[in-house]
């Protein structure tokens, strides 16, 4: 093993990022090394509730995070409207605002990063964002410091031709629509790309492409998608510089599922759309509505929604939080937003899922839990009561989904995908010469 680095994580000011992250890191510690993380402050104390130093890089206007939060949290409830739109029609809306909002954190982050990285001092930096930081790359440069880029998100977030384009939820061989997507994407984007290009010719940074808002590191991308669902590409990406982690799945607290006044002895449904989607309020007391007149067990994940939800069924318990992996590892079945944490612990566990996707790279792994055999796509408001109850049925007793899924999460629990990664930063660090 390499004497003791740090090393620098900087997530994505989301979630999903922000916990696969904390996974990786988790192991890097284990290996002797420090690692510590750069956040946005509307992230501030999440890290350090792992244990982790944080430090602070803002990365929009700065506000209290109490305020931030509830920006992200506006923003998210004023696009409800546009999550029953399919994933071509967001283009115009949610996409093109997020990619708004995306650039603009780029720029932001411009001012304090340099500072940040001269006083962390980092070995080793590791980016888990769909937008590049000139100042990581500038950094790197100087200071003869490696950078990593972990892809959290689908695996098509590094594109490929031959695959769907990242967010646009088509089949894999349906390449008529792919091309459509891409080309209205294409259109749409081009305003904000041109800026972005502008602000990357005042950072001393070559343009990308139109549609491309980062790159692979020249010396390693980490990938958390499992094999068993990745795409096949027209151009392979190839080891050393690219490696799947078959998953990400973090070490969390023990869940103890509670007693429920109904159907006790029946399965576990875990229901979640994420810290975000948990906004959808409506959408989840349908299916609250639903499921509390089935024979099954059922734990709702509200998010900071739990005032806005009456007397529930007694065969449901609502929560504002669930250390998710110790919940699923015990689930029978879960239904989810398709985030990617969300999507890659279910087939870490073997869990069957029903992906209902309203935005983002959820529409992609909706569609590949279906193609793949590992779960169900189902549109997040166009359903029956009938409809969910024999797809949760099948769920329960699809024995060729059990057994693909049996596969797949033996697999990836044999990578265990935060040690993979870890060992891969170790080399990393280490030099050629290790």
């Amino acid at each position: 093993m390499s004497r003791q680095k740090t090393i620098a994580f900087f997530p994505e000011a989301a979630f999903g990022p922000a916990l696969n992250s904390v996974g990786i890191a988790q192991a890097c510690e284990l290996k002797g090394h420090k690692a510590v993380f750069l956040t946005d402050p509307g992230m501030g104390g999440i890290y350090e509730g792992y244990g982790f130093e944080e430090h602070l890089v803002n990365m929009s206007e700065p506000m209290e995070p109490e305020a931030m939060a509830k920006y992200w949290q506006d923003f998210i409830n004023g696009h409800i409207g546009n999550f029953d739109k399919t994933a071509f029609a967001q283009i115009d809306t949610y996409v093109r605002d997020c990619w708004e909002a995306i650039v603009d954190t780029s720029k932001w982050a411009e001012k304090d990063l340099p500072g940040v990285l001269d006083k962390v001092k980092p070995d080793l930096i590791c980016v888990d964002n769909v937008i590049v930081f000139p100042a990581i790359k500038r950094y790197s440069a100087q200071h003869s410091v490696p950078w990593v880029r972990v892809i959290s998100c689908s695996e098509n977030e590094i594109g490929d031709t031959g695959i769907p384009p990242h967010l646009s939820g088509c089949s894999e061989n349906d390449f008529t629509a792919m091309e459509q997507y891409r080309a209205r994407f294409n259109t749409v984007i081009q305003p904000i790309h041109d800026d972005f290009n502008a602000f990357l010719a005042r950072c001393g940074e070559e343009p990308y492409p139109l549609g491309q808002f980062c790159e692979p590191s020249p010396f390693l991308n980490l990938l958390l998608y499992p094999e068993a669902v990745k795409f096949n590409r027209s151009v392979p990406l190839c080891e050393p510089q690219f490696y799947y982690l078959q998953g990400c799945v973090r070490d969390e607290q023990d869940y103890q599922v509670p007693e429920f006044r109904a159907h006790d002895d029946k399965p576990l449904v875990y229901v979640s759309f994420g810290s975000l989607g948990s906004g959808d309020t409506g959408t989840l007391q349908r299916i609250i509505d639903d499921l509390g007149c089935r024979e099954l067990r059922v734990l709702v994940n509200v998010g900071d929604y739990l005032e806005q939800y009456g007397r529930v069924p007694d065969n449901i318990r609502l929560g504002s939080w669930f250390p998710q992996p110790s919940v699923i590892a015990q689930a029978d079945a879960v239904i989810h937003h398709g985030g990617n944490n969300s999507f890659t612990e279910c087939l870490y566990y073997g869990t069957p899922a029903i992906i209902m996707p309203y935005v983002w790279d959820g529409h992609d792994n909706a569609t590949r839990v279906d193609e793949t055999g590992h779960g169900i796509k189902m549109h997040r408001n166009h359903w029956s009561g009938d409809d969910l109850a024999n797809n949760i049925q099948r769920l329960l007793t699809d024995c060729a989904m059990q057994d693909k899924l049996a596969t797949t999460s033996k697999k990836m629990q044999s990578q265990h995908g935060p040690t993979q990664a870890a060992n891969r930063l170790n080399a990393l660090l280490a030099g050629p010469a290790a």
